[in-house]
């Protein structure tokens, strides 16, 4: 039985008067991402509205309804700490927390998880008690990836969730329009209110054709991210189409949808089809398999999309199945694309280590039992062939349900057999929490992984780590041999009797011939009554701490602001807020705090963690300088390069600037989802009008930024640089600020007009 049934119905049933209605105020055929947008448009919480207008992709603001929020434990904690100033007894939208990124793997699955119990049990108690109080779902440790448990549990088709993940969008593979936010975004949707969204535009992928051999799900994201790059998705839905997509397991397209937050789309997603349905079966959700079933004109394009896609859609890519190959992505950047016949030789000239040191797989984007099977094919061959892996071997299973029926059906034993080693059900060494045995850290090697993600320092906070991505049954493949020059398309391995033997190409099974099973999936259902709960917040916590509402602009221009930094190149969130070890401090701002830019490279120096004080002369870490400014009452200013912010969804790294009193983010262009989390924290996310007057920023500038009295959508504001030799330079900045936007900056915070609006 599914969660939420009667959500769903009711979301199927004004569907179609819904959709008939965009078509109308549109007028002409819809896309599948249109008929969802359009049928989830504001009018309560978690009520749709009927369209009555049409809205401009990529121009026009637009309310929206989502059905649902997923949050995992990491950016739950901030996320559930801002709600609680919201006033509500109750979540306005089902709401689930999922505990999933706090376990590090270390020496394996059951220890790592008693460690991880023992070591953040207090906030996994403030998550289960503020869900308890507040009717959240709860997902204990151990219990699962939020993105597979989501899409075994909560992901339907036609429906909208946004997560505080940039995963989130894992659930378009069972044909949801899924997207990863903020945490002051989920707490807006969690108060009831509206939450907005530029309307995307559209790319339109057309598969054709069927995989085959060593080809997975994996590698047509692997090829779609060597296309698109890591911006080329920025602002835009990507929906696949064609009788290729149809050939996908539902699991297979999750896999693609998922690593489209690599090319910085807002979500992807395929339509409902057979594949779908029989998933939805499988997970005990034949109920809404049928209700899909009865409404399934809506769950796709119309037929004059599919006939004339270059029309419809702002962009068109179109990729052979038949003819695509295994690839493998990196290193440091998710989007260089290397086809498996071409790698060797990549590796080689480019003087990559290509000696394997760790492959790993698994993690929300390749964890279900389809991806373990299919791996566990070529670890059995192995056996079976008298190899034995060169290369650390681990394996993480996406959920409870998948790691208990893959033990039952002997998977996990198959692995093992080889050397491998099962990690806990949780991110791990996906998002850096992996304490890694290594003999020297600064050595330059190699891994490879079926994660989503390889920027420097990612997995396992070394520099000099290339990690490379690929499909699970590739890193297997990888990890036998122990050499990232060996291609088990063609080439032989020397097996223990010193015979020359090759692997035959994986096979799979979409859904257990069993069925699936479990003992305990970890799920906690909240209190019916939670008025009575108390929350668990220990005055004393290094770990949690209660907030205080961000100060309201004083409502002036801002004069006299020091360059915080100038980053030079790629500024993900990982440079700007750091996981791994800071992992534990995701529930207290103020410690949090201090990673805040330490891995931005410095412009001036080339140095990370190392930026001028302007008050002293002096060179100091980032976080302290800023607190010096801080103390004196000094705001300052960060300037970044392009797609600043790419990469998680964390919000930290827009509030820790906010709260260690940084008033401007001005780049030469942002990530979505970053943007949007540095305006609902308060800040100014400015562009450059002129790319090029990035270069006129010195390390002792003073900064004003002008025209902020009379802040309008659409009008450029004006930086003035006050260099230090007394001359100046001044400029137009950008901005994608609308009405409501504005009034976020002058309140101080987004969240102060939900308090105010609540108050009142």
């Amino acid at each position: 039985m599914a969660f939420d049934v009667d959500m769903i119905q009711r979301v199927y049933a004004g569907l179609g008067e819904r959709v008939g209605a965009a078509r109308q105020v549109v007028g002409r055929p819809l896309t599948l991402s249109e008929k969802i947008l359009y049928s989830h448009l504001f009018a309560g919480p978690g009520t749709p509205a009927t369209p009555t207008q049409a809205y401009e992709r990529g121009k026009a603001y637009v309310d929206f309804a989502p059905d649902r929020v997923a949050m995992q434990d990491a950016t739950a904690q901030m996320a559930l700490l801002q709600f609680m100033q919201a006033g509500r007894a109750k979540v306005a939208v089902p709401s689930t927390v999922h505990c999933d990124h706090l376990i590090q793997a270390e020496v394996g699955a059951d220890k790592d998880l008693d460690i991880a119990k023992s070591k953040n049990k207090e906030v996994y108690d403030f998550l289960a008690s503020v869900s308890d109080k507040y009717g959240i779902g709860f997902w204990k440790p151990g219990a699962g990836i939020i993105h597979q448990v989501v899409i075994e549990n909560y992901a339907f088709p036609g429906g909208m969730m946004i997560g505080t993940d940039s995963h989130t969008p894992n659930a378009g593979g069972l044909g949801m329009i899924a997207i990863g936010v903020g945490g002051a975004d989920a707490c807006d949707v969690m108060a009831g209110l509206a939450w907005e969204l530029k309307m995307p535009k559209l790319i339109g992928v057309k598969l054709t054709g069927k995989l085959s051999g060593w080809a997975s799900a994996k590698d047509v994201i692997l090829r779609v991210a060597g296309i698109l790059t890591v911006k080329g998705g920025t602002g835009c839905i990507v929906e696949y189409f064609g009788d290729g997509a149809e050939s996908l397991s539902a699991t297979g397209k999750g896999t693609i949808c998922n690593m489209g937050a690599e090319i910085g789309a807002t979500t992807s997603i395929f339509a409902y089809d057979e594949r779908m349905g029989n998933y939805l079966r499988a997970t005990s959700r034949a109920d809404i398999a049928d209700a899909a079933e009865a409404v399934k004109e809506h769950l796709r394009a119309d037929d004059e999309v599919y006939a004339d896609p270059a029309t419809y859609y702002d962009q068109l890519i179109e990729i052979d199945l038949n003819t695509l190959e295994p690839h493998i992505n990196g290193p440091f950047t998710p989007d260089l694309a290397w086809p498996l016949s071409n790698f060797a030789k990549a590796v080689k000239e480019n003087g990559w280590p290509s000696t394997l040191e760790v492959g790993l797989i698994g993690s929300c984007t390749n964890s279900s039992y389809e991806d373990m099977t299919r791996s566990a094919s070529i670890a059995a061959q192995a056996a079976a062939k008298n190899l034995k892996t060169k290369a650390e071997f681990t394996i993480t299973p996406g959920s409870e349900l998948v790691r208990f029926t893959a033990e039952r059906d002997g998977i996990l034993d198959t692995f093992e057999g080889i050397g491998g080693v099962v990690l806990a059900n949780a991110c791990g060494p996906c998002i850096g929490q992996w304490a890694r045995h290594m003999d020297d850290p600064t050595r330059k090697n190699s891994i490879i992984t079926s994660f989503n993600r390889n920027f420097a320092k990612r997995n396992d906070g070394n520099a000099s780590t290339h990690a490379f991505v690929a499909s699970p049954e590739i890193v297997t493949a990888f990890a036998i041999a122990g050499d990232l020059t060996f291609n088990p398309m063609t080439d032989t391995l020397t097996n223990e009797n010193g015979e020359q033997v090759k692997l035959d190409e994986p096979q799979g099974i979409e859904q257990p011939v069993k069925g699936y099973a479990v003992d305990d999936a970890g799920y906690q259902a909240p209190a019916e009554d939670g008025s009575g709960v108390q929350v668990k917040v220990s005055p004393t916590s290094d770990r949690l701490q209660l907030l205080a509402p961000f100060a309201a602009w004083e409502g002036t221009d801002l004069a006299g602001l020091k360059l915080l930094i100038k980053a030079k190149g790629k500024c993900t969130t990982d440079h700007i807020s750091m996981a791994g070890p800071w992992l534990k401090y995701r529930g207290h701002l103020d410690n949090i705090s201090n990673n805040m830019l330490i891995g931005a490279v410095n412009y001036y120096n080339e140095k990370t963690n190392s930026v001028k004080n302007q008050l002293t002369g002096e060179y100091g870490e980032v976080p302290a300088v800023q607190r010096a400014y801080k103390a004196a009452g000094v705001g300052s200013v960060v300037v970044g390069d392009e797609n600043y912010g790419e990469g998680s969804s964390r919000e930290h790294a827009a509030m820790e600037p906010r709260f260690l009193g940084v008033r401007a983010i001005l780049v030469r262009s942002f990530a979505r989802i970053h943007e949007t989390n540095l305006k609902k924290q308060g800040m100014l996310a400015l562009t450059f009008a002129n790319p090029a007057d990035y270069d006129k920023v010195q390390e002792d500038d003073s900064i004003d930024i002008l025209g902020l009295t009379t802040f309008a959508p659409g009008v450029p504001l004006t930086v003035r640089l006050n260099h230090a030799d007394g001359s100046t330079d001044e400029f137009a900045v950008n901005h994608t600020y609308n009405e409501g936007q504005i009034e976020w900056f002058k309140a101080g915070a987004a969240l102060n007009i939900i308090r105010q609006k609540q108050d009142a």
